[in-house]
């Protein structure tokens, strides 16, 4: 339960400060970038890239699509990481039950982490796009 908090405490500040706007002078030794600097107009820079700021459906480049393929990318990059961590307990087991069967727990959530992520992809663009068309999603 420990490591669940701290890893929690660890990402989130982290999400934050990557959506954070970069702003002009903040650290010497690198290049001064000004917000919307080297970004279309309606686009914040951030140290992840350029987000858009816009709420226009139509163009598919909106703040909302914007945040659902980064929260999809993080996800994704999450359940694979721990995967790793869990074939890592695995290798490193001994043979001991206990860290076998905790290794494949951590894989076996991993893998239906990531399968809840597919299949909301799946279900979003089927219903949001296909049956409703809203456009701009995804």
């Amino acid at each position: 339960m420990k490591s669940k908090i701290l890893s929690l405490l660890l990402i989130f500040p982290l999400l934050f400060s990557l959506l954070t706007p970069i702003h002009a002078g903040a650290i010497d030794n690198f290049e001064v970038v000004t917000p919307g600097e080297g970004c279309p107009v309606g686009e914040v820079n951030t140290a992840i890239g350029c987000i858009s700021t816009s709420v226009d459906t139509t163009s598919g480049n909106s703040f909302f699509v914007s945040i659902l393929r980064i929260a999809i990318g993080l996800g994704g990059g999450l359940a694979l990481l721990l995967m790793l961590y869990g074939v890592f307990i695995v290798t490193t087991s001994a043979g001991i039950p206990d860290k076998l069967k905790e290794g494949k727990e951590v894989i076996t959530s991993a893998i239906s982490g990531l399968l809840f992520i597919i299949l909301s992809v799946f279900l979003l663009r089927l219903i949001g796009v296909s049956i409703l068309g809203i456009p701009g999603l995804l």
